[in-house]
């Protein structure tokens, strides 16, 4: 074994998934050595039961192309292994209700609601969905390999107060086989959103490099000069005007956390009520005191940004049909479009 190898390990934590990337070139010491073996060795908190199952999928690439787990590296190989992060090892099972619209032996569709934050972090260490997802899947087969440990398969991600439609994988194949759909960008996924202000064009697409704020590192920004942050694109098109705001529909290119509420505020039309991104104060609209009640109404009615991943298509793992799911919107937004529209046809 060559201690001289080259490895570089990127961990891609974006709306649309949760992503180990290593990537490792094989120096002329190198002898013969099946993959999994020599993967084994070197990524010692991954278990071989992953690594076959991104290979089946074609998630492991040698010199660019996939390879069965008989392939033997040589010198001078450049391998490129992409892993979905298991959950963090602290969480546990907790009771709570899961709106589930789909459920068969490899995946589990469900609608996120608002409030919910999707895996523990600094601050929240208890009461996520995957703290409910444990719950749930104990009385499922185990998904892991080696250890035998339950463990719910999070292959994509939603704001906390961002409602919508997630795909959960029940398998390790399926986690490998879905994840690398979304790094691929093979997923379908549109997002209804209500954003300050009467947006010109009926259709578009946003384009910006988006990275960490300057001045606030919880935040995300565009840097439209490309000199920092990853590349974004965000498609749009108009579903409804009220004249002091719009409602649209996005389609995300790429997957960037915040993307659609960094993109939309850098285009100058931040989404309503996103109180992170100043959109929970009068942004348009006469300075009187009924459009003021009108809008802190508004807010009372919806008091999150507004922001609905209304539809996911993906491919099966199993039986390779694709499948496409839509949702109705939810209480909160359904109740503010009726408010806008209420004030629309009057004003």
């Amino acid at each position: 074994m060559d201690e001289k190898d080259n490895n570089f390990s990127r961990y891609d934590q974006t709306e649309e998934g949760l992503y180990e990337h290593h990537r490792f070139t094989i120096t002329h010491g190198q002898k013969p050595l099946r993959i999994d073996k020599f993967l084994a060795a070197r990524l010692k908190h991954i278990t071989r039961s992953r690594i076959k199952s991104s290979m089946k999928v074609g998630a492991l690439k040698v010199n660019g192309k996939a390879v069965k787990v008989s392939y033997k590296v040589k010198p001078f190989d450049q391998i490129s292994v992409l892993l979905p992060f298991p959950p963090p090892p602290e969480s546990g099972p907790e009771e709570m209700p899961l709106n589930i619209v789909y459920e068969d032996d490899q995946v589990i569709l469900l609608l996120k609601p608002p409030h919910l934050v999707v895996h523990p972090g600094i601050g929240n260490h208890t009461g996520t969905l995957i703290n409910g997802l444990l719950w749930h899947f104990k009385d499922l087969p185990a998904v892991s390999g080696d250890t035998g440990a339950v463990r719910p398969g999070l292959v994509h991600r939603l704001d906390k107060d961002t409602t919508g439609l997630m795909v959960i994988a029940k398998t390790d194949y399926a986690v490998a086989h879905i994840s690398q759909q979304f790094f691929d960008r093979t997923t379908e996924r549109t997002y209804n959103a209500i954003v300050w202000g009467d947006v010109k064009e009926d259709a578009g697409t946003i384009i910006g490099n988006i990275d960490r704020a300057k001045r606030d590192r919880r935040k995300y920004q565009v840097y439209p000069k490309g000199d920092r942050g990853r590349h974004a694109v965000t498609h749009f098109k108009v579903l409804e005007r009220f004249g002091i705001a719009t409602l649209v529909e996005c389609k995300l290119e790429t997957g960037r956390t915040h993307q659609i509420r960094v993109h939309f505020k850098y285009k100058g039309h931040t989404l309503f009520s996103d109180s992170f991104y100043d959109g929970k104060r009068q942004l348009v609209g006469p300075q009187t005191k009924k459009f003021q009640q009108f809008i802190h109404n508004c807010f009372e009615i919806m008091p999150r940004q507004a922001l609905h991943a209304k539809t996911l298509g993906f491919t099966h793992p199993t039986t390779n049909k694709f499948m496409q799911f839509d949702s109705e919107l939810p209480d909160d937004f359904a109740g503010l479009l009726e408010k806008l529209r209420h004030w629309a046809k009057y004003h």
